[in-house]
């Protein structure tokens, strides 16, 4: 089956196929017989047998014949697509990804697909399952005494008039399905289903534009045609999505479909809703929180041109839209772009690829742009364009730094913050206060010993959970009582030290008893629809006080918030990653621009025990694009991104010893460059996770091309060591950071 020389060759109708496994191969098929006059086109699925089991497969090309001899040749099992579900363009793009990424096609073109796709459902566009009472019938001459699931089902449904989709009856009841049938088929009940996208609006007028705003977008309009990097590098404020709007209007006037690509679910609801209203057209939106028949239908909308506009998160780079005219990127900058495990491709990147493949403009939006992107601007691969004013009537905000050293913080806070705080409370302002550390405090110490509450899995400290009483290893994931006592000298003292967001919304609550309170983190916002709540409470207004991680600092508009306090900055001014500066510089600019959007003016404290570290008083007195020429410099003279490229070779194991004879082995057989220069293996910062030692090798050159083609010869070599299967082991190129 798998691609091999041989003398004896099959010839007929042959399909190259791509199949979702850690091979670094296609492998080839005979057409099922059923089919042997429409032989299965590129980018369609077939499902094939693949071992001891059948895979969901697609279609790479179709050939004459095979060098695979013919009794080892095994036939399709059964084609599920008349079309392609992949068109041609995508399915370049995916094979461009697979060979940079140094990925299996397989697992790439897997990952691409929607969940029920992969599975090898129909790609039908359905929308949600509603059911409601019928009101037809009155309920109250259908006694359900005897059947008292029912009556509960019906009451529950009664609650709600405009009717409970499948996934909002799962979150209700459970095991409601059964009782369900039964209704319906007494006629009690009444099944629809829903659009999965977005009927259009009557469009609405916008804000009149500025100067600025409107010579950016006669710049960008005058050179629409083909391929063109632009970065749009406005400040917080500065009305960056309105270039949005009016760039993605003249390319859907044009009758091209347009793609936004935004870092975090958080922010999907806010920028489609402004979307919807300003250009009404119909709105596909895809991430993680929508189920997989959402997904699937959404996908599918926008595959046959019945979305002109789709939203979406990290992977919906991979939507298939025929007539695609446009690509925005919003928060170009943001690490969620990147994949951190399995394919880890970067969306960010892709969506150039796809554009500059694709032959259309692509234009990307931040405040804080990666010193990858400014580079770019900076050697004119991409076009900059400035916006260095705040839209509308608002202000940039005033930024002071707080210095800690021999204060009394009340649980991390600092009195000079707790008054400005008294302050702009009694002034009708809101206030947000930002620290990127969740739970009640990062460890329990013991008061007699200093004992501390480790992670037994990681080299790391567990996190105290007040609220739900429990350890959480915020790495892996591992829970635990809170002990009554230390384990080293039996004390029964034990003391929290530092401060997470829980303990900061406890000791504000326990001050402002009558104020309302939102605390905006993963702990807070598991459930499905609670974030969307949460940001409604902000942006309304109704929640005075904002605590939060930085799922508050990324791109909302609280026009309500006059005050912004940093909590803690230090953490990140000496951490050993080489991104680390940047990625603290884009999160404090980021989270000081909520402060002052709308007539109010807005100030900011920072609170540190370092006020005179380079990087503050660089953002203090320069602002990031200060900062970012600095950081460029150091770059540059220690050999990093983007003056250099950089891969990584990972690999954990349960045992030290597997670990390092796989390292070993693998910087045995990398091939010679000169180009090229290798570092380690060597342990991972944080050496043990999860149970498993981490290591790592470095491969660093100035020349692209010469790393890409030590790579290739070298991902295979890989897979046929020894101990490769001993191990867990990936590439990552381009890494985000080195952790």
């Amino acid at each position: 089956m798998q691609q091999a020389k041989h003398n004896k060759k099959v010839t007929g109708k042959i399909l190259q196929v791509a199949v979702p496994a850690p091979l670094y191969t296609t492998f080839d098929y005979l057409s099922p017989e059923t089919v042997r006059d429409k032989v299965p086109p590129p980018g369609s699925r077939v499902r094939v047998p693949f071992g001891r089991r059948t895979q969901i497969g697609i279609v790479l090309a179709n050939a004459d014949h095979s060098d695979v001899p013919g009794d080892k040749l095994k036939a399709v099992q059964a084609t599920l697509d008349s079309e392609p579900v992949l068109p041609a363009a995508l399915l370049k793009l995916l094979k461009w990804a697979a060979n940079y990424y140094q990925h299996p096609l397989g697992e790439v073109i897997h990952s691409a697909m929607p969940a029920l796709l992969r599975k090898g459902k129909a790609a039908t566009i359905k929308g949600p399952t509603l059911w409601r009472v019928n009101t037809a019938i009155n309920s109250t001459e259908t006694p359900l005494k005897r059947a008292p699931r029912q009556q509960q089902l019906l009451n529950l449904l009664q609650q709600h008039e405009q009717g409970l989709t499948d996934e909002q009856l799962n979150q209700r009841l459970e095991h409601w399905r059964p009782t369900m049938k039964t209704m319906l088929a007494k006629g009690l009940v009444v099944k629809s289903v829903l659009p999965c996208i977005t009927d259009p609006v009557q469009a609405e007028a916008g804000p009149k534009l500025n100067p600025q705003q409107q010579s950016i977008i006669d710049t960008i309009i005058s050179q629409a045609a083909g391929y063109q990097a632009h970065l749009v590098h406005g400040i917080t404020g500065s009305g960056k999505t309105e270039i949005y709007i009016a760039l993605a209007q003249r390319a859907i006037n044009a009758n091209k479909q347009v793609l936004v690509l935004v870092p975090e679910i958080s922010l999907t609801p806010q920028l489609t809703a402004r979307f919807r209203t300003r250009l009404g057209v119909r709105t596909a939106l895809l991430h993680s929180g929508l189920n997989d028949g959402e997904r699937l239908c959404a996908w599918s909308s926008a595959a046959h041109n019945q979305a002109h506009l789709v939203i979406g998160t990290r992977s919906a780079v991979f939507t298939p839209m025929p007539q695609l005219g446009l690509i925005i990127i919003d928060e170009e900058h943001d690490g969620s772009y990147k994949q951190q495990d399995g394919f880890r491709y970067n969306a960010r990147d892709l969506a150039l690829v796809r554009a500059q493949q694709t032959d259309i403009p692509v234009v990307m939006g931040s405040a804080t742009p990666s010193l990858e992107t400014l580079h770019n601007a900076y050697s004119r691969r991409y076009q900059l364009h400035t916006l260095s004013q705040r839209a509308g009537s608002s202000q940039s905000p005033r930024i002071e730094l707080l210095n800690l050293c021999r204060q009394k913080l009340q649980h991390g806070l600092s009195p000079k913050l707790l008054q400005a705080l008294d302050k702009h409370l009694n002034h009708r302002g809101q206030v947000l206060l930002f620290l990127n550390r969740r739970g009640y405090s990062p460890l329990l110490m013991c008061h007699e010993c200093g004992w501390t509450t480790s992670c037994q899995r990681c080299d790391a400290h567990m996190t105290y959970h007040k609220s739900q009483h429990l350890l959480r290893c915020h790495h892996c994931g591992t829970e635990a009582p809170v002990p009554a006592h230390c384990s080293d000298c039996g004390n029964t003292e034990l003391i929290s030290i530092g401060a997470g967001t829980e303990r900061i919304e406890q000791y504000l609550q326990s001050l402002y008893p009558d104020t309302r309170i939102e605390r905006i983190d993963r702990d807070t916002t598991r459930r499905k629809g609670s974030l969307d709540a949460k940001l409604e409470q902000a942006r309304s207004g109704n929640a005075r006080i904002l605590v939060g991680t930085q799922m508050l600092a990324k791109g909302h508009d609280f026009p309500n918030v006059t005050l912004v306090g940093v909590i803690d900055t230090d953490q990140g001014l000496y951490s050993g990653d080489f991104r680390a500066a940047e990625h603290l510089a884009q999160l404090i600019t980021q989270v000081a621009g909520r402060a002052g959007r709308a007539e109010k003016p807005g100030e900011v404290l920072i609170q540190t025990h370092h006020p005179d570290h380079p990087l503050l008083q660089t953002l203090l007195h320069q602002g990031y694009d200060g900062f970012a020429h600095a950081a460029l410099a150091e770059r540059e003279q220690a050999g990093f991104p983007p003056y250099r490229h950089l891969a990584l070779l990972r690999c954990e194991a349960l045992k030290v010893e597997l670990a390092l004879a796989f390292m070993e082995s693998a910087r045995d057989c990398l091939g010679d460059s000169d180009a090229v220069d290798l570092f380690g293996p060597l342990p991972a910062p944080m050496e043990k996770r999860a149970g498993r030692y981490r290591f790592q090798l470095i491969l660093q050159s100035s020349q692209r091309q010469a790393l890409h083609r030590l790579l290739r010869p070298w991902t295979l070599a890989l897979t046929q060591l020894k101990t490769s299967n001993k191990v867990r082991w990936s590439i990552d190129v381009d890494p985000y950071d080195t952790y």
